[in-house]
């Protein structure tokens, strides 16, 4: 990706970023818009520090993962007001119910934004947002990430059947039931594989596993038509689940710079009041 203007992209990011973020007391339902271009800033500041070793880049990972946890917050409550800290302000933020934005996606990137940035409170609260209100958006979303988000909620609340959810998250990956089949192929199901070698204890086959996700990752955005999105300087569900592989023991034997060293070892971690 071209860096020659990174710098002066990465301030009309922020720029952008800012204006929405300060519009939400006022108009709640800006999350979803915030949460896109809060994660493509945490994405972008990657571009110049593949390591996220600046606090920037961390700054802006928690503003996002801030962002992310806000909608479900906000959608679960369906009247009054909601209080979140949104980058270093407490903000009240009004009760939004469902919304065209709280969808699978959403819940998915909020997640794995917690887990890297090892918010265990709120990782908790998105395994305790119903599936039910994900579907409630008024889009038709694959089984596939239901199924996913349910195996991922049951690991983390200590659930039953975790087995048999990540199985039918993986059936429903397969080519004839999927609308995108290169995206699912390359995004979705990897880092799936990756969960099942970490629930196993299988340290080989769990680097075996990010080696491919991370191979896949880079194909599939590395085609002419994406080469230069920001959505690709960060393999996120992958990320989220090395640092899930990290915390538990597991050896991590794959670097790259898909993967910001210093979110996987914590080093930001406790900076300041998140």
């Amino acid at each position: 990706m071209p860096t020659g203007n990174a710098d002066e992209g990465l301030a009309v990011l922020q720029e952008n970023a800012q204006e929405l973020l300060d519009g939400l007391e006022e108009d709640s339902t800006g999350l979803g818009d915030a949460l896109s271009t809060t994660v493509t800033l945490a994405q972008a500041h990657c571009l110049m520090d593949p390591r996220a070793a600046i606090f920037p880049t961390w700054d802006a990972w928690v503003t996002a993962m801030q962002v992310g946890s806000a909608v479900f917050a906000t959608a679960t409550a369906t009247e009054g007001n909601v209080q979140c800290r949104i980058a270093h302000k407490d903000r009240t933020l009004r009760a939004t119910g469902p919304q065209w934005y709280v969808h699978p996606g959403a819940w998915l990137t909020a997640f794995y934004l917690a887990v890297a940035c090892r918010e265990k409170d709120r990782i908790t609260a998105l395994c305790r947002i119903p599936l039910s209100l994900l579907r409630e958006n008024g889009e038709q979303f694959e089984e596939h990430e239901y199924a996913w988000i349910d195996t991922l909620q049951t690991y983390w609340l200590g659930g039953q059947d975790l087995v048999a959810k990540l199985v039918s998250a993986v059936d429903g990956t397969e080519p004839e039931a999927v609308f995108d089949r290169e995206a699912v192929s390359k995004l979705v199901y990897p880092p799936m594989e990756m969960f099942h070698r970490f629930i196993r204890k299988d340290h080989e086959g769990f680097n075996r596993a990010l080696a491919q996700a991370l191979e896949l990752h880079k194909q599939y955005w590395s085609e002419e038509d994406r080469a230069v999105s920001i959505a690709g300087l960060v393999a996120l569900a992958p990320l989220a689940m090395v640092c899930l592989a990290h915390d538990a023991g597991i050896p991590i034997e794959v670097e790259s710079e898909y993967l910001p060293a210093v979110l996987i070892k914590r080093n930001w971690c406790g900076e300041f009041p998140t």
